[in-house]
């Protein structure tokens, strides 16, 4: 596997660019283009790459493997999704039925070589850039963890003071309310591990890793965001010998509280929310396509609100602040 900056990539192939230092050190997982509109990494990533092709940043311990554009199906169509989302269900099979299943059997294999994953994202409406991580260490069935502490070293150093948690249990309560009532045909899995993406099947392997939410798709600070965040991560684990910049003070800690599906094409908003738009105690979020309407539940934000959202699939995310410091 080669360095230097690709052009539009096959869509019959992965490519990574793998550098390993002489000395022992860990292992670092940097992927961009997960979903295949959100390019802020890919760019990013190409950054740094051309800053270790001119001799700016040195590998020198442990083991880098950039990985820009993880579905190019997507990518080259300017487009989330190849044939799903990638970011769902992301697990091994025998059987791949479509484009993300065989994208999976590859990159789940080069993420279970690796100790440490950066996974760099973006978002549609405007707001700032955002950190997501794990849960607290712990021995359940959900999501298993035991790097807690290194994980939240991670999240404080990359950049954005914003750290966002409770993803899968969101995501699992979510999946009892969907079991609950009839499904709309076409919506996502009763199974909790369709919540499973690059991150959780990190830590199912015994490694670590987070999200970073760069900003939104074309803000052109973007990239930059994602390429701080890398050296950062570089610095901090030690793979290069570099300035480490002190942690964002002081963090807003949060925690996603409960995710509300889409059940039909008339549910609609009744405004054009953003992530992390605050919300009051009562205030109305949303109006069914029954006439019935969705309120906040207690005070909070929404996060992820997708005006596009398929019915049966995720709307948007209701978040508290977290009782869990960084």
């Amino acid at each position: 596997m080669s360095a230097g900056a690709p052009a539009m990539p096959s869509t019959r192939s992965l490519r990574a660019h793998c550098f390993a230092g002489l000395a022992p050190g860990p292992r670092l997982i940097v992927t961009g283009a997960v979903h295949g509109n959100e390019t802020a990494g890919t760019r990013g990533i190409e950054q740094v790459l051309a800053q270790i092709e001119g001799g700016a940043i040195e590998i020198v311990r442990g083991h880098v493997t950039f990985v820009p554009v993880c579905n190019p199906l997507a990518y080259v169509h300017g487009r989330r999704m190849g044939q799903r989302n990638l970011n769902r269900r992301l697990q091994p099979t025998a059987t791949p039925q479509d484009n993300e299943d065989r994208i999976a059997g590859v990159l789940c294999r080069w993420l279970a070589a690796h100790d440490v994953l950066l996974d760099l994202h973006s978002f549609r409406s405007p707001g700032r850039p955002f950190v997501l991580r794990g849960p607290a260490d712990n021995r359940g069935e959900l999501e298993p963890f035991a790097q807690a502490e290194a994980e939240a070293r991670l999240a404080a150093h990359v950049g954005p003071s914003r750290v966002v948690d409770g993803w899968m249990d969101a995501y699992a309560e979510g999946v009892v309310r969907r079991r609950a009532r009839a499904l709309t045909p076409g919506a996502v899995a009763e199974d909790p591990s369709y919540g499973v993406g690059t991150t959780e099947y990190m830590r199912s392997q015994g490694g670590y890793g987070i999200t970073l939410e760069c900003g939104q798709h074309d803000d052109p600070a973007a990239p930059d965001i994602a390429a701080h965040a890398i050296r950062q991560t570089l610095a901090l684990l030690g793979l290069a010998d570099g300035p480490l910049s002190p942690p964002a003070q002081p963090f807003e800690c949060l925690t996603l509280a409960e995710v509300v599906d889409r059940h039909a094409e008339g549910d609609r908003f009744v405004k054009s929310w953003t992530s992390f738009d605050p919300l009051a105690e009562g205030e109305l979020i949303a109006v069914r396509a029954d006439g019935s309407e969705v309120r906040a539940p207690q005070p909070g934000y929404i996060v992820f609100p997708d005006h596009a959202a398929l019915p049966g699939h995720e709307w948007f995310y209701l978040a508290q602040a977290s009782s869990r410091p960084l």
